[in-house]
């Protein structure tokens, strides 16, 4: 997999790095990033519960892939990729700590995972978001995603999304 470096950084730390989940440890962090930004706005659902318990069992073990953004030996960022069928991707559980918020390190993830996704040969990838997220939905937009009716996105679980999308892969990764 490629990894994504983000420099020049705003901040005298290491370049931001994009990569797999590792051990316990990046699995603890994934789950971090991801309660902190639900729980500011919502409340964390069963399905959130679930794959936050053991995003390795529940994603990758499944033929999906969670990459988390590292600035140095810190989770900064994560997000995966979840497999739907007829080659259709889910983008979920896309998190960025709020210390580095504002520096790219969003796109780079949503980059890296477009191109895992291209990588894995899908030709869609479908997300459900909210109106609450505002600079989210902005950042899907700029790189492509469009709006679409929720039943183009299969099921999405969560009492949260009011916002659906779906990019249609093709071209260059990295596009």
């Amino acid at each position: 997999m490629t990894t994504h470096a983000e420099s020049p950084s705003p901040s005298p730390s290491a370049a931001i790095e994009i990569s797999p989940l590792g051990g316990d440890a990046d699995a603890h962090a994934f789950r971090a990033l991801n309660e902190a930004w639900i729980t500011t706005l919502f409340a964390l659902e069963p399905d959130d519960e679930r794959v936050l318990a053991d995003p390795r069992g529940q994603i990758v073990d499944r033929g999906g892939a969670v990459l988390l953004a590292r600035d140095g030996d810190r989770v900064v960022g994560c997000v995966a990729l979840i497999p739907e069928g007829d080659g259709m991707w889910e983008l979920a559980k896309m998190a960025v700590d709020e210390s580095v918020r504002g520096r790219g390190t969003g796109r780079r993830l949503l980059l890296a995972a477009l191109d895992e996704a291209r990588r894995r040969g899908a030709g869609a990838v479908v997300l459900g978001s909210s109106v609450d997220l505002p600079a989210a939905v902005h950042l899907y937009e700029s790189v492509g995603f469009r709006h679409v009716r929720p039943e183009e996105v299969g099921h999405m679980p969560y009492a949260r999304a009011s916002v659906f999308m779906r990019h249609d892969l093709g071209g260059t990764p990295g596009a």
